[in-house]
């Protein structure tokens, strides 16, 4: 059995940016947080898809990422997620492709239903058909990035021995995910797929509930379809952080943000905050799924979301504006430092080296300074024979 534990650490960006602020400094402070996310050694970051609402403002997150790519050097850059209902599959798969080489692999794609039923009204979808849509596109995708050459048609779309001219640059394919909240679909169609988990609701009381549930549930589908379980490296949860050097002045930082974040929740959802498991900063804490606060606190969520799933890939932090941009960053700084190091144990050869330092530092400080002395000894013993030699 392996004895070392590994955590990646990523956040999800949907984006949330108040309507009372300028949209283009809200996408330039994005690109600034890719490149600080990416200098920290963070592993990954997701972008969101949304066509209303005002308050989550990239409708395609395949050009963000395609600039974002050009900006960092290192941090994997994914769609949270493609709404595939309201897309052409053909043209999903196309753009997958284009973006897999513009990146050099270090593009993701995680799909999902759409979630906001604003965009689905505005294209006249109705949200009945939406999972069954996206089961279908997914479907699809995966054929086409296989090499497969398809003639189907269905109520939405049309394909005539459609194919795709570009191999993908990634071997067999680029990483694809799917959203897993409450509802089985998200768990069925990775296990048949071999897709990634995305647990957008993890810290909410029901996604995070059904999180064994869920992944059994992917892990029977895929031993039903490919005769191997689903790889735990791409079991990804997400929960809302923001740290500071006290719970204190987290709280302080959040909640002017956080009260602007509500309203727009409450206007996607009369239940506001409390349907996703974020009714206040304080019910966070008490949950266990999420921490406004200090680095301790952290740790506490990384080890309850451990113990619960027996194991997983990657940590998501849900990205707000919550905190001012500078209080943001250090919020990040800290998980880098001192969180997630602690979790994997990285310094615990440091630390039992320092130790058996301390242990033994009487006895090696003793032989310190008894070869210094015979140093000194030697060095006058032999000054002295070569004054008596000249004489």
């Amino acid at each position: 059995m392996n004895p070392y534990r590994t955590l990646r650490a990523g956040i999800f960006l949907p984006p949330f940016h108040p309507n009372d602020e300028d949209p283009l400094l809200c996408m330039e402070r994005d690109f600034e947080l890719m490149q600080w996310l990416d200098k920290l050694d963070y592993a990954e970051a997701w972008i969101g898809e949304h066509h209303s609402g005002g308050y989550e403002i990239y409708g395609q997150p395949e050009l963000f990422i395609a600039t974002a790519a050009e900006r960092t050097r290192h941090i994997r850059l994914g769609t949270g997620v493609i709404s595939l209902p309201y897309h052409h599959p053909l043209m999903v798969a196309d753009r997958i492709v284009q973006l897999d080489y513009q990146t050099r692999g270090r593009a993701m794609f995680g799909f999902g239903p759409g979630l906001l039923p604003s965009d689905a009204m505005m294209l006249g979808i109705d949200p009945e058909t939406q999972r069954d849509r996206m089961a279908d596109a997914i479907d699809v995708i995966t054929r086409l990035l296989a090499g497969e050459i398809i003639t189907q048609e269905r109520e939405w779309y049309t394909m005539k021995e459609a194919r795709l001219h570009l191999r993908p640059y990634t071997k067999p394919r680029p990483h694809l995910a799917v959203t897993s909240s409450v509802t089985p679909y998200g768990g069925k169609l990775a296990g048949k797929y071999d897709l990634g988990m995305l647990c957008v609701m993890a810290g909410s009381p029901n996604g995070y509930d059904t999180l064994d549930y869920n992944w059994d549930l992917a892990n029977r589908e895929a031993m039903a379809a490919r005769g191997a379980p689903m790889d735990r490296a791409n079991y990804r949860l997400m929960a809302p952080f923001h740290l500071a050097e006290t719970r204190e002045q987290a709280m302080k930082n959040c909640r002017a943000g956080f009260e602007k974040w509500q309203l727009y929740s409450y206007s996607v959802n009369p239940e506001g905050g409390a349907a996703i498991g974020l009714p206040s900063l304080e019910e966070i804490n008490e949950g266990g799924r999420g921490a406004i606060g200090t680095p301790d606190d952290a740790l506490r969520v990384l080890e309850n979301f451990w113990t619960k799933t027996g194991g997983f890939g990657c940590i998501l932090m849900l990205a707000h504006d919550w905190a001012d941009w500078e209080a943001t960053k250090r919020s990040y700084e800290l998980f880098a430092r001192y969180v997630l190091p602690r979790f994997e144990e990285r310094s615990a050869w440091r630390e039992e080296s320092m130790a058996w330092l301390r242990a033994n530092n009487q006895e090696f400080s003793g032989k310190r300074k008894a070869a210094t002395a015979s140093a000194v000894a030697r060095h006058f013993a032999t000054e002295g024979k070569t004054q008596q030699a000249a004489k």
